[in-house]
């Protein structure tokens, strides 16, 4: 008997945690039922992981739902993840989505599909979080080159502008002979790197007792994975022995993203963030000792409540001494449901942007300066499946991205090459030198 299989499409956006849990998700849709097809071609069904980090976030999940209605408008539309879990009245609202499933209940998403027939009335599903929430495990697997492997979820600490807690619950952990168990899956599916990802992954352990540099001990002893990269990490919770262990084991790769937030004292006081720019200062110095070229970013928020001309100068210029290889930097929104939005002293529109251009150039000139530094060195870079205007693309271990003339060989590969220069592109040229 011939079944005619469902298509079925995901879309994730926001995070690297969001793309490991997408691709769980899609694993629950048996292929001998369903047919996973591109996000952007007409499906049967669309299942759209969202985020609620800033208010452009929020924008853009609904620009993300309302094209996809407009691309098949008879199709199921389910609406998962962080916005689904924050707003999902506001999400039910958006005529012609089906189904509205929160943090935890968008891993049991194969139980409310009983059938896929477009709904009058939008079906929500959206549980108030916990201490006890459970953590699901996901890994993703053939997206990208690379796995994203979430080891951790939730978030204890009590920033003043974050929703995250809100949309995701307390931090909690599975045990690392859990983790390594979906690690050796990773290996075994012919993956070469792992992104380490979660919400605070440094938090990594307070459920289990347990510490994330012993889960990189265990880690780097799986066979098969040649990297691992970590994906973000606080600054106050990356200790010697992370750094350390980094230096010592080629496996990890000499890359540390530290949110930052701001240079200034008196706003990182205000945002509720748990350390001083010293600490911030500190840990870069013990990086940079260990490993001079490791490349390290940081996130910075401008136009917090509160922040001055006087206070955003203190932190241009602290990053500007700083020897961070780029910038991911963040317009402020006012998040609903917490402290900052009720903060006196906001910050104009215009000032926003203008400092959120000052700091987007100054991250360009630190890429192009440690970009420079690395000339001339030899290095590993794992090579994207991408075929970008006649180049294949890959980073280095430091996360430069080069390019290399296009050979399909390459990809998925790890190979050895010299730094040669940057290209018109911004990228680094190389050469295979085995």
């Amino acid at each position: 008997m011939i079944i005619n299989k469902k298509k079925v499409a995901f879309h994730t956006l926001g995070c690297k945690l969001n793309f490991a849990e997408t691709s769980t998700i899609s694993r629950l849709f048996p292929e001998d039922k369903f047919e996973r097809v591109p996000a952007n071609s007409k499906a049967d069904i669309y299942v759209i992981n969202t985020c609620s980090v800033t208010d452009s976030a929020d924008k853009k999940c609904r620009q993300a739902i309302k094209k996809f209605i407009n691309l098949s408008p008879e199709a199921f539309i389910a609406v998962v993840g962080c916005y689904a879990q924050l707003k999902p009245q506001e999400i039910s609202s958006i005529p012609g989505v089906d189904l509205v499933l929160g943090t935890n209940e968008k891993f049991d998403i194969a139980d409310y599909l009983t059938n896929f027939e477009k709904k009058p009335i939008t079906e929500i599903h959206s549980c108030d979080l916990s201490a006890s929430d459970s953590f699901h495990q996901s890994y993703s697997i053939g997206d990208r080159t690379r796995s994203f492997l979430k080891v951790q979820d939730g978030c204890d600490y009590g920033c003043s502008y974050c929703t995250v807690p809100l949309a995701r619950g307390k931090s909690r952990n599975p045990y690392i002979s859990s983790i390594v168990e979906e690690a050796e899956k990773v290996a075994a599916r012919g993956v070469k790197e792992i992104v380490i990802t979660g919400v605070n992954i440094g938090d990594f352990g307070k459920s289990t007792g347990e510490s994330f540099a012993e889960l990189l001990y265990e880690l780097v002893r799986i066979n098969g994975i040649e990297r691992y990269r970590i994906s973000s990490i606080e600054p106050n919770l990356l200790t010697d022995e992370i750094i350390e262990l980094t230096a010592l084991n080629e496996k990890i790769l000499p890359h540390f993203h530290i949110p930052l937030q701001s240079g200034c004292n008196k706003i990182l006081g205000l945002m509720r963030r748990r350390y001083t720019r010293d600490v911030f200062a500190s840990r870069i110095k013990k990086v940079k000792d260990k490993l001079p070229l490791a490349g390290i970013g940081a996130d910075v928020i401008v136009g917090f409540p509160g922040e001055s001309s006087a206070d955003f100068e203190e932190t241009w210029s602290f990053l500007e001494e700083m020897p961070v290889s780029y910038l991911h930097v963040f317009t402020f929104s006012e998040r609903p449901g917490t402290i900052a939005e009720k903060f006196p002293g906001k910050v104009p529109y215009a000032e926003k942007e203008s400092r959120s251009k000052r700091l987007i150039a100054l991250s360009e000139k630190k890429t192009q300066e440690f970009s420079k530094l690395n000339i001339g060195y030899n290095t590993n870079v794992l090579f994207e499946r991408t075929h970008t205007e006649g180049f294949i693309t890959g980073f280095t271990s430091n996360y430069l991205r080069v390019e290399h003339p296009w050979n399909s060989k390459l990809t998925g590969q790890i190979k050895r090459v010299k730094l040669l220069g940057i290209s018109s592109s911004g990228r680094i040229n190389v050469e295979l030198i085995d």
